[in-house]
């Protein structure tokens, strides 16, 4: 392919990541993919994609993988900041080193890799940063507290980024998908077990029932779609001249985006508990 865009993609260790690396791969475009962890790095490489280890956690990573990518390219069309986890517990049972653990990767990393991006855009006169957030990056659900206030920063941050980089053709897109098959669920358990002490909690009996939806195989959640509904949305980015600033993936997205200018902030609530089902779903 001439002149063939050139993609870096974050987090594609599985999910959405993994399906937008390997379809835009298989498409013939450029694909750069990072995963955090060097096994993942390598099962990707075997599968064909230039693959870099990454930890967004870590500058001294990021900064390393950067070195490493402009070796092999000094191009960045499109960046898909897609890496991130959810930590579910409630509020009251978040200390600081977990909130801490959660914005490390999900909004700091992210930032500091679009910062390390955007000299490379400037000077090639253009680019296109994807920033992937989540229904929760507007409307938040009980038991999410860390997931939601890590996606509603990352919306702060690019809608300024995209206000400060008026005049110039570097554009800023958000992308808010609803339920989306994935390792989501296993990754949020695994964070849960590690920073929530259910045993000495409040919401004892909820996280009870949440445990059950997290160990759930497949969609635990109605309108669930596959990844390819958030690439698909990202290749009509990638083509697009002048791509919308939020772009809504699936029915719930769509429907609550809807619901919050709607309503009155109390009606809007009830429906984000029942939508959230004390951790149910």
């Amino acid at each position: 392919m001439p002149n063939r865009p050139t993609l870096l993609i974050t987090g594609c260790s599985s999910g959405i990541g993994l399906h937008a690396a390997s379809h835009f791969h298989q498409k013939g475009y450029r694909v750069i993919a990072t995963c955090r962890q060097p096994k993942d790095v390598e099962r990707l490489r075997q599968a064909g994609l230039e693959c870099f280890q990454m930890d967004l956690a870590s500058d001294t990573s990021i900064l390393s993988a950067i070195q490493d990518i402009q070796k092999v390219t000094e191009r960045i069309d499109l960046l898909f900041n897609n890496a991130a986890f959810g930590l579910p517990g409630a509020v009251e049972d978040l200390s600081r080193e977990a909130l801490r653990h959660q914005f490390e990767t999900n909004v700091f990393g992210t930032q500091v890799l679009t910062n390390q991006i955007l000299p490379i855009m400037r000077q090639q006169g253009h680019g296109k940063i994807v920033y992937n957030s989540s229904i929760l990056g507007f409307a938040a659900m009980p038991y999410r507290g860390a997931y939601n206030a890590s996606k509603f920063a990352l919306e702060g941050l690019a809608d300024t980024l995209r206000l400060e980089l008026k005049g110039t053709d570097i554009q800023v897109v958000l992308i808010e998908p609803g339920p989306i098959l994935s390792s989501f669920r296993a990754n949020a358990y695994a964070q849960f077990k590690r920073w929530i002490r259910k045993e000495q909690s409040a919401h004892r009996d909820n996280y009870n029932a949440m445990i059950e939806r997290l160990e759930t195989e497949g969609s635990s959640a109605p309108f669930t779609l596959g990844p390819e509904a958030v690439t698909a949305v990202v290749e009509k980015i990638l083509h697009s001249t002048r791509p919308g600033i939020r772009y809504r993936v699936t029915m719930p997205t769509i429907l609550f985006a809807i619901l919050k200018r709607l309503l009155p902030g109390r009606w809007l609530d009830a429906l984000l508990i029942k939508a959230g089902g004390d951790g149910k779903r």
